[in-house]
């Protein structure tokens, strides 16, 4: 092999990697960008919940979503999440729907999945059975993990836990 040959041959080489590199790199995610993917997510659930629109927030739950909630494990479908809020929604008002702190956003090294630890204190009125107005604040945490299916980011599964409410008669 001439000299001009292993030339051609080492910078075809150098080029191809480079070429590889530069693939691979525009295929990561921008960590930024991702973040504030989720955290739009997670405050525009606070609308959905002061705008009680249980369709906008049951869309972000995946097909797959799987709830940890009170010692009990469930696979709600769509239609059985809009009905749950839509009872919840219409039966309280709520005064703050806030978090503590920032969320804390983890996301797996490809970039496909993600997850939220919140923590969050709500606060409601409602009517009691005396027909009472009640006001009843609430501690919340839970974690969300967040799946990429495409470009979209869904909500798989959620753990939550929460400390006894307060609540105060506000009026007899």
């Amino acid at each position: 092999m001439n000299t001009n040959t292993f030339f051609l041959k080492t910078i075809w080489i150098i080029i191809f990697s480079l070429s590889v590199i530069s693939c691979n790199k525009s295929k990561s995610f921008s960590l930024d960008k991702e973040t504030a993917k989720i955290l739009k997510m997670h405050h525009a659930q606070r609308e959905y919940h002061f705008n009680k629109d249980s369709i906008a927030f049951a869309n972000q739950l995946s097909k797959n979503f799987i709830s940890v909630n009170k010692g009990e494990i469930s696979k709600p479908t769509k239609e059985a999440t809009i009905a749950r809020y839509n009872n919840y929604f219409s039966s309280v008002e709520f005064v703050k729907w806030d978090d503590v702190s920032e969320p804390l956003i983890k996301f797996s090294d490809d970039g496909t999945l993600a997850y939220t630890i919140v923590d969050k204190v709500v606060t409601i009125t409602y009517k009691n059975e005396n027909d009472s107005l009640v006001e009843e604040e609430t501690r919340f945490a839970w974690t969300a993990i967040y799946k990429k299916y495409g470009d979209e980011w869904k909500i798989d599964h959620v753990a939550s836990t929460n400390k006894p409410s307060v609540k105060t008669l506000i009026e007899d």
